[in-house]
């Protein structure tokens, strides 16, 4: 058995012995540790690695908790990208994704959410719940549809402070078990990266907020004394350089002040059950993902990979455009739900133009007060490259959204000439996104790609391999590629750390098939019935 298959066979111990002057390896045989009855024909013992099993990386109770049996979950991401059918093939695999349910409508996310609850019901998924500060209305009727349809777990994320619609939807249900403990039938995992932002995840929903919704008659008085004893969410995934909000923080320096977070607040507040964070951001790579939980992830979420794979809610030219990235084909550019609070997305600007329209209509945005204050040329030239109509007909399709949308935001425009200006700018970036998920054809150079550098170390270490073509990225089999080959640089490491050092082609951990894969880890099992 060659080094590398040593490595691979998961399910043995590994012995790297010396054998006259070579190193080599087995994957059974015995140790022993008396002198006096070592067999003449024993080898010295140089380095040992006991099996691991993927299944075990991180915390085993987040799996045993959400009904997964592999630490890894897809991220949602807007519109659909994270669609019904990335979501059933990750639940089917025994991992878990989330609904991108952000920009869609109520009644859209509606009837995804029951689509998947008849489809398959048995499989573990949730939806996102994305904090929209300049439409709480539409926030809290999606809360409103998960409470009522009975969606037991959601992604929340973008928020900077616990909205009404998050605590109602975490509160709803609160009832004591047989043992007196709190039973939370609603779990939520959070998205944060600052520690002031986990912090208020980590603390109970706060008491303000608690009261309104009692006064509302949205949560009863005994939910809203119940919620005192648990945390806004059990569950914090640290959000590292991604695609889409990023703050572009170093995992490396923020999961550690998580982790310490985690325990601060365990002891602070005494919660009956434990807290725990996983890492997004960057989670590509066999590397990245053996580095996480080498760091204490409980754990890991990929994201800009999911979007690349052929079950994502995207179109085959944007897949394609994604396979060519690399780490720096990625730009920053402002958001279209928070254009005027000045947060921004990154996104993909190789092969498109939208970075640079966007970045451009931002710089408007705070060079002149109005519309009319932009100069004609300017004018023009943003009807004619960016629009590609009239300013009056860009006017007309964005009044018509809002007023089913919401209407405030067109009264808020006849008093003030810059919010109409921010809200055409905000048609432009809205649509950006529609025309990359459709794949319009004559729009390529408008297509806004939410992508973060993790899809061109993705590509990197695809390269040369079947993975290397968009049609073969199937995100379950992705998924069982990082894990597998992360718990063989995890068993690689526990060798270096006792002087074995293996050759770099022995740690290729180039992308295998299933049917590769499954001659040294029986995954086939975990596999949930279609």
């Amino acid at each position: 058995m060659t080094t590398e298959e040593s490595l691979r066979t998961l399910s043995h111990p590994l012995y790297g012995v010396q054998n006259q002057e070579r190193l080599e390896f087995a994957t059974s045989g015995c140790l022993c540790a008396y002198p006096e009855v070592i067999p003449k024909d024993a080898l010295p013992l140089l380095g040992f690695a006991p099996p691991l099993d993927p299944a075990k990386l991180g915390d085993t109770s987040f799996c045993e908790d959400h009904g997964l049996f592999l630490p890894l979950y897809a991220g949602s991401m807007a519109h659909g990208i994270s669609s019904h059918d990335l979501v059933l093939a990750m639940g089917r695999a025994g991992m878990l994704a989330f609904y991108g349910a952000a920009g869609e409508s109520p009644e859209t996310i509606e009837a995804a959410l029951l689509r998947l609850q008849e489809t398959d019901p048995a499989i573990p998924f949730g939806f996102n719940l994305i904090n929209s500060p300049n439409d709480p209305a539409w926030e809290m009727a999606v809360a409103n549809v998960y409470v009522r349809h009975g969606l037991h777990l959601v992604e929340a994320s973008a928020y900077l402070f616990p909205t009404p619609a998050l605590v109602k939807y975490r509160v709803t249900g609160l009832h004591r078990g047989p043992n007196g403990a709190v039973v939370a039938p609603n779990r939520v995992i959070a998205k944060a990266s600052r520690v002031e932002i986990a912090a208020r995840f980590f603390a109970p929903p706060p008491e303000k907020l608690l009261r309104r919704l009692v006064e509302s008659g949205d949560i009863t008085p005994d939910e809203a004394l119940l919620a005192s004893e648990i945390p806004l969410a059990q569950d914090l995934t640290g959000e590292a350089d991604s695609g889409g909000h990023t703050d572009h923080r170093a995992a490396l320096a923020m999961l550690p002040s998580l982790l310490q977070l985690r325990d601060e607040c365990a002891e602070r507040y005494g919660y009956a059950l434990p807290l725990r964070v996983g890492l997004a951001g960057g989670i590509a790579t066999p590397q990245s993902v053996a580095a996480a939980f080498s760091m204490g992830a409980a754990w890991v979420v990929t994201g800009s990979v999911n979007q690349a794979c052929i079950e994502s809610g995207t179109s085959e030219a944007v897949r394609a455009l994604l396979a060519n990235a690399s780490q720096t084909d990625v730009a920053n550019v402002p958001s279209a739900d928070m254009f005027e609070m000045g947060v921004s997305v990154q996104v993909l600007k190789k092969g498109v133009r939208f970075a640079e329209r966007a970045s451009r209509l931002l710089e408007l945005y705070k060079q002149y007060e109005s519309i009319d204050a932009i100069p004609e040329k300017d004018r023009r030239k943003l009807e004619e490259t960016v629009f590609r109509m009239p300013l009056e007909e860009v006017w007309d399709h964005t009044r018509r959204f809002f007023e089913t949308r919401d209407p405030r935001q067109l009264e808020k425009a006849a008093a003030s000439p810059r919010h109409k200006m921010a809200l055409l700018f905000r048609w432009y970036l809205g649509q950006s996104s529609h025309w990359a998920t459709r794949g319009i054809p004559d729009r390529v150079e408008d297509y806004q790609i939410w992508c973060g550098p993790a899809m061109g170390a993705f590509n990197d270490w695809a390269r040369g391999s079947f993975l290397e073509q968009p049609e073969h990225r199937i995100a379950p089999l992705v998924a069982r590629n990082l894990l597998f080959h992360a718990v063989v640089l995890l068993r690689a490491a526990t060798l270096r750390g006792q002087g074995v050092i293996l050759s770099s082609k022995d740690l290729r951990c180039a992308p295998l098939r299933d049917d590769e894969i499954s001659k040294y880890w029986a995954f086939e099992h975990w596999n949930l019935p279609t």
